[in-house]
């Protein structure tokens, strides 16, 4: 069974209804941060304290603009498209800067290398010294644009650094010798309509300098091999910046508006803004080891840096799909092994109180129910109802704006199917 099925909440027949979705968020490390300077300061005092520490931390999280087509000095490159040169390939493309809306615009179509009955390559390139983004390394790449394209599956971005010939390093790849050093990661542009830019988020990690120059495709990632990371030094000389569309066969258009470094990667805020259906990050630690889902494992496009919740709590592309089925009894979850008593839910984004279980039931009787549908399962008794809604499609959310899952009783009565990467909160007495 599809265990992130649609919704059919409005289908008695389908066979688990539970399997239905929730949406969740980002996160950022300024909550505790700013929570621990309010601790020890009169009420009058707290809010001045605050307000101050947010401005400092907005000051740090500056981005570093690496390319950008407004004529701005230090981010200013001259991009030259290239076509696949390999054995009669027959892949075209162009790039022109449109002075007048201030964007560089890629066009062309990837076609078959005829002698290898593969799809070649297109790619735009821009040489020189970037702006230092060593501050950065703890965040990620952001690229703003629009494409009429964005069915296309082969956008990558790649940039080079610590290479004596950026050129070289980013046509082998790290596949033939001395070519280490161009970071590369693949990317898909949200359908955002042909009128609206839209911000893709691409965490440092998300790069490797180890890929086939036959299909950019990584061969050994970061999570892998930390060899193939990007640091702190790589980012801080930058010589080469590349926009490609390889691999896959297809007409291509792309817009871009700018190429920028953001300093920490829980700022990246993983959910696009025009997507964001919470508007507040997600907490940092979630509990039940619900933050080690770092990829967004759902079966519609997103944004690679968003997390599990981030991706099922909070972006609205994902509204009528779940987490995957029984994650609440993975190994390194196990929730049922970590509760004892009565036990209170909480927002994993703002803190709220929730739920509580088990109430007027054994603990026994609440597994029972949840192990019977694959998502914690949550009667009326158990509802804190000032913080929880149900909306008229039967779609759960805090008061806070967090999507929880679906409202499908049953026999039994009112039952709250949640996703527990949305109920996996820290109560939080001070929201920022």
């Amino acid at each position: 069974m599809n265990p992130n099925p649609p919704n059919a909440a409005e289908s008695p027949s389908t066979p688990k209804p539970c399997q239905i979705c929730t949406a969740s968020c980002q996160s950022r490390g300024l909550r505790s941060q700013i929570a621990n300077r309010l601790s020890g300061n009169p009420p009058m005092a707290r809010h001045a304290v605050a307000a101050a520490w947010l401005a400092v931390a907005v000051r740090a999280a500056t981005d570093v603009p690496l390319a950008t087509f407004d004529g701005a000095a230090a981010s200013s490159f001259e991009f030259k498209e290239l076509n696949d040169p390999v054995m009669g390939g027959q892949s075209h493309g162009t790039w022109h800067v449109d002075q007048q809306q201030k964007l560089g615009i890629f066009d062309g179509e990837v076609l078959d290398v005829p002698s290898l009955k593969a799809p070649g390559f297109i790619k735009a390139a821009a040489d020189g010294h970037f702006p230092d983004a060593s501050a950065t390394a703890h965040g990620g790449l952001v690229l703003k644009l629009r494409s009429s394209t964005p069915n296309y599956e082969g956008f990558r971005v790649s940039f080079a650094s610590g290479t004596s010939s950026p050129s070289y390093a980013c046509a082998g790849g790290g596949s033939i010798p001395l070519s280490r050093g161009c970071f590369k990661a693949k990317f898909q542009v949200p359908s955002a309509g042909n009128s609206s830019f839209a911000e893709v988020l691409l965490p440092w990690s998300a790069f490797s300098d180890k890929w086939s120059p036959a299909t950019g495709e990584q061969t050994s990632t970061c999570a892998e091999d930390p060899s193939v990371c990007v640091s702190a030094s790589t980012l801080s000389k930058i010589r080469r910046v590349e926009l490609w569309a390889e691999g896959a066969l297809g007409k291509v258009h792309l817009e871009v508006k700018s190429i920028v470094a953001r300093p920490d990667q829980l700022a990246l805020g993983g959910v696009p803004s025009q997507y964001d259906g919470c508007g507040k990050p997600v907490q940092r630690k979630l509990r039940y080891n619900v933050s080690s889902r770092k990829e967004p494992t759902v079966p519609v496009p997103v944004d690679p840096s968003e997390s599990l919740a981030e991706a099922v709590c909070c972006d609205t592309r994902t509204k009528v799909y779940a987490e995957p089925q029984f994650l609440y009894q993975a190994p390194d979850i196990a929730l049922f092994k970590s509760l004892e008593g009565v036990t209170t839910f909480y927002d994993s984004v703002c803190g709220l109180p929730l739920f509580k279980a088990p109430v007027n039931r054994s603990m026994a009787d609440f597994k029972a129910d949840t192990d019977e549908h694959g998502w914690p399962s949550f009667r009326k008794e158990e509802v804190f109802s000032e913080h929880v809604k149900v909306d008229k499609d039967g779609f759960v959310y805090s008061s806070c704006g967090t999507h929880l899952g679906s409202y499908l009783p049953d026999a039994a009565g009112p039952r709250y199917c949640m996703d527990l990467s949305c109920i996996a909160g820290n109560p939080v007495d001070f929201v920022v």
